[in-house]
Order: C-alpha cells, then structure tokens, then sequence
C-alpha cells in the first residue's frame, strides 16, 4: 500500500462544559486531524493534542508542524504492508507522540478498510462487543454543583467516576463526595500537583477508599512515585510519566504504580499502545484507556482498543454527548447503562465533511509527487 495524498486539519470544537484540572482547562478543542488517502482507500486519524503545553509539552501547533513537515513527507508515495513498516518510514522522529499518533491512526483505518477487518480485530481484541465506560469530571469549587454533576453521570449509568484534584483541592471535596456516594467506584487524577513532600497530606486520601490515585507528582518521573506507592494503601496510576511500552515495564520493576493509564495518543499510537497493554497483561497489572477529550476518530480507535483483555477497568471512553453539542462523524460513540459497543465494520464510522469544513481553522494538502 502507498499513501498518495494527505490532507492535515485543524478542527475546532467548543465544549459542553468547560474542563479544568490542576495544570491546565479548556472551554474549546483544537486538534489536528488526518486523512490519509491510498489506492482509492481513506483513513482518518486524529491527534488530540492540547492548545497549549501544560500536559506532556505537545500542542496543536508542535503536532501541525511535526506531521506536516517530517511525518507526512516521510510515507507519502513509500511501501508498506504493516503497521510496523509504516511507523519505520517515520522511525528518525524522536518523541512527538501526539505527531505520532495522528498519522499512525490513519494508517490503522486504512489498513481495516484495505483487509475488511475491523479495528478491534487487527489489535487482536474484538472478543468483546462492549466495553465499561468511566466519566473523568474536572474541579468545580462549588462542592454541591460537583456532587450533583456526578450524581447526572452515575444515574446514566457510568461505571466509575475519576474527579480532578490538586493542593487545596482534595480532602475537602472527596469528604463531600464520599459522603453523598459512599460506594461509588471512585478514582482522583492530580496531573502532578504534589511532591514527596506532600506524603503525610496524601495519605489522608486512603480513608476515602479510592481505585487509584493517578499521577501524582512529575510527567516526568519514575523513581519517586516508587517511593511514594511504598507509602500509600491507595494504588498509583501513572498516565503522563509512560511514554512507552519500554518505559513502562521499567516503571512495574521499580513499584512505580499498581495501575497503568494506557492512552494511545500519549504513547505514540495503537501499536505502542498495544505493546504497553500486552506488557502489562503479562506483569498481571491492570489497564484502563484514558483520553483526551476526543473527537469521534480517536474516540472510535480508544473503543476498539479498549476490547483487549487486559482492559479490565473502565476507561474514559465516554459518549461523545458528554462533550460536544455535535460530533464529526457519525454514527458519534454513545454508552447506554455504561457501555459502549466495540465497533464490528472495517469502516465504523463516516466523517461528515460539511460539519468538518465549517469548523475547520486550518488546512494543507501534501501529496506523494509533491
């Protein structure tokens, strides 16, 4: 298979609800979509970046100019039959993992499309035709408001809620919650608000009977969360410090964390992501699939994804409902009692190109004869 043509764009959305976490919020989306052409064929890919660099350092600008000008001229008009064939046209790129990712999803739909196999399948899952559905809620210091909005996602059937929380912005609002919901399946991300010398702080939050705690001190460290896990009943989830499936394994040998948040976007694509999932299934550790306020393209693959085996936690993949008044593509991912079904068609979903084309800030075509 060659690609031949690639059309980049920068696609707009505006939020239902406005979204804020420790280090960063936002009330609009822009993230760079891809749609890779070959031999008659489309595949769509989607990198969902942040606007600014405050996650892992990427935004939508690196992302543009990364596929832009290194990622896409390096496949155009090249061979490949496999996945791995296609991300070795591209292997001199160091890091870049949204970059990555966009254009590797392209290339994952193209091949569906190519062998009339379904996502799930290619990645070797398909065994399931759901998977459990999670919510992730960002701060809201009004307590009563936070308590009514999860109180919304558990009466439409969400299997688990993860709430967002920093300094000042923890024991407080989990007493609130737990004493509404004293059951509820219950996780925090902290995207790196503390430090080790928040021990004693953090380990008030094992009282309040949490699945995990996700990402609480550096993107990018390791070695101190294993000291950190050596001092809390609660697991540690890592999400930003695992950018591989390399990184990872080294993270399970040092105790690092007990949970890993496997998030294609992050660690480079499908593929690198399927390495983590396998790694992990193998340590016996279990996975979720985290997400990035996703439109429909990366929405769809992170539900295909999720029907691996070693999923066997609820993952962020929420309807697109939740998120947007209108989704680009359609059918849009919807979960009913908290599920959502695994995609069973090559082609799962179609990109409706007149919602795309208005809400499009940006766009450049490249192609194979240049």
């Amino acid at each position: 298979m060659r690609v031949d043509r690639i059309d980049l764009y920068v696609i707009e959305l505006r939020l239902n609800h406005a979204f804020q976490a420790s280090t960063h919020g936002a009330g609009t989306l822009r993230h760079v979509v891809v749609r890779a052409s070959a031999e008659g064929l489309v595949g769509w890919g989607e990198a969902p970046a942040p606007v600014d660099p405050y996650y892992t350092g990427e935004t939508t600008d690196t992302v543009w100019s990364v596929v832009h000008d290194f990622l896409a001229p390096a496949v155009l008009g090249r061979a490949w039959n496999t996945i791995e064939e296609f991300t070795a046209l591209y292997s001199r790129v160091k890091a870049n993992n949204f970059a990555r990712s966009g254009i590797e999803m392209a290339a994952w739909n193209l091949l569906a499309a190519a062998t009339g196999r379904p996502l799930p399948d290619l990645l070797g899952g398909a065994a399931r035709t759901t998977v459990e559905s999670g919510v992730s809620l960002g701060m809201d210091h009004d307590l009563g408001r936070l308590c009514d909005t999860v109180q919304r996602h558990v009466d439409q059937g969400y299997r688990r809620v993860k709430l967002k929380i920093g300094l000042d912005a923890d024991v407080s609002v989990l007493e609130r919650v737990r004493d509404r919901f004293p059951t509820l399946p219950l996780m925090v991300d902290a995207n790196c608000a503390y430090t080790l010398q928040d021990v004693p702080h953090l380990r008030a939050l094992d009282a309040f009977d949490l699945m995990m705690i996700e990402q609480p001190l550096a993107w990018d460290d390791l070695t101190e969360h294993a000291v950190l896990q050596q001092n809390l009943r609660t697991p540690i989830c890592l999400d930003e410090s695992l950018t591989s499936a390399k990184r990872t394994r080294r993270a399970l040998e040092l105790g690092s964390c007990r949970v890993v948040n496997v998030k294609p976007a992050r660690l480079g694509g499908l593929l690198e992501a399927k390495l983590t999932h396998d790694a992990c299934l193998a340590a016996g550790t279990p996975v979720w699939c985290g997400g990035m306020h996703d439109f429909g393209i990366s929405r769809a693959a992170n539900v295909a994804l999720s029907s691996l085996p070693g999923f066997t936690l609820p993952g962020d993949n929420s309807g697109s409902d939740k998120y947007f008044d209108r989704d680009i593509v359609t059918p849009e991912t919807r979960a009913k009692d908290g599920l959502i079904d695994v995609p069973n068609q090559p082609v799962a979903y179609e990109v409706d190109m007149g919602f795309l084309a208005a809400h499009t800030r940006r766009h450049a075509r490249l192609t194979a004869d240049g």
